[in-house]
């Protein structure tokens, strides 16, 4: 059984506070708009899909109870709040944008209804397409790729910590798994938030998928034995470039230098039709004190894995001007293909076209 990140039940809804991963396993209750918000904002909560579904769900919950005359305005204002808190994954934006059709089309306590539906359908559907993606991903892959075991390399988080369960790229590599065709999976560490050391390397190790963890300046040396990149998306645009997670570009240029196969899976509500290119793309910029600084655990005896209190330490000189982009966006030209639920599209003659 795979990590569960949402739980929700009863009408009620947790989720899995990640920045204590992996050593501590401490769940939030959502119980307000304000409270997604917030571990949204903070990365409590991260990865496109997991976004949009808590977003989706915390507004459901809080219908439950919400005293109003205008359910209308509270569904449509909820979601204005919470497009604000991550700027750059489009699915979040995308199931803003259904809510508020759902909202218009309904009067009165239908609105209560079909949005707490639509919240619950959009939980289950992520599930069912985390699954489709990894069988057309992983059957895609081995044909191309033409060998019966293969090394592969991942960024970043993309697997049930970052969807409401199974995972996107991370899928790819568990059905690859479940077919005996995996001989290891590099995951990089992915500075400055540390989502592959933190939570990949957790996520492999917990399946039992042969892994070894990287640093994100290691990926050239290994390049020449890894058989396929695979990795997420935040936001495709109409022509296939793809913004995800920092990083990403540098291992798209490596792979097409070593002509590794390049793959991005993510589910067709990532792709945003409306942008026309990457160029477009708004990319979020973190505080620079992730990036100066580090957080974990003390460690009071390596041998015997004793921890004490969690704690910041501060690696740069006080003072020092930090960049720290959250995202950047891979053109299309380096991408071999996109794995989504409904089909595997590679670039034909005009590039991408992504229909369905």
């Amino acid at each position: 059984m795979s990590l569960q990140a949402i739980v929700y039940e009863d009408n009620k809804l947790s989720v899995l506070d990640q920045l204590l991963l992996p050593h501590e396993h401490k769940y939030i209750p959502i119980k307000s708009v304000e409270d997604a918000y917030s571990v949204i904002k903070n990365m409590q909560v991260r990865g496109a899909p997991a976004i949009a579904i808590v977003a989706a769900l915390a507004v459901a919950v809080s219908l439950v109870n919400v005293k109003t005359d205008d359910l209308r305005n509270y569904v449509i204002e909820s979601f204005e709040r919470l497009k604000q808190s991550r700027p750059t994954a489009v699915n979040l934006f995308q199931i803003a944008y259904k809510m508020r059709k759902l909202a218009e089309a309904y009067e009165g306590e239908e609105i209560r209804v079909v949005v707490v539906k639509e919240a619950e359908d959009l939980l289950a559907r992520d599930l069912r397409d985390n699954h489709t993606i990894g069988e057309l991903g992983s059957e895609y892959v081995l044909k191309l790729v033409n060998k019966p075991r293969l090394t592969i390399l991942t960024h970043c988080n993309t697997g049930s910590l970052a969807t409401s369960g199974y995972g996107t790229a991370l899928g790819i590599i568990r059905s690859l798994n479940e077919k005996g065709a995996i001989e290891r999976v590099y995951c990089t560490e992915t500075r400055p938030n540390n989502q592959g050391s933190r939570l990949t390397a957790y996520e492999l190790l917990y399946d039992n998928i042969a892994s070894t963890l990287i640093t994100d300046s290691t990926a050239a040396s290994i390049m020449p034995k890894i058989d396929a990149v695979i990795v997420g998306c935040d936001r495709v645009a109409r022509n296939g470039d793809t913004a995800n997670k920092i990083g990403t570009l540098s291992l798209a240029i490596l792979a097409k230098h070593f002509n590794v196969p390049f793959i991005v899976a993510g589910p067709s509500f990532s792709i945003d039709m409306t942008l026309p290119d990457g160029e477009q793309t708004k990319i979020e910029e973190r505080p620079s004190r992730e990036l100066v600084m580090v957080r974990g655990p003390v460690v009071r005896d390596f041998t015997t894995h004793q921890f004490g209190a969690r704690e910041s330490v501060h690696i740069a000189p006080i003072n020092v001007k930090a960049y720290c982009p959250v995202f950047d966006v891979t053109p299309a030209d380096l991408i071999s293909a996109v794995v989504t639920e409904k089909a595997v599209f590679t670039k034909g003659p005009n590039g991408y076209e992504f229909k369905w």
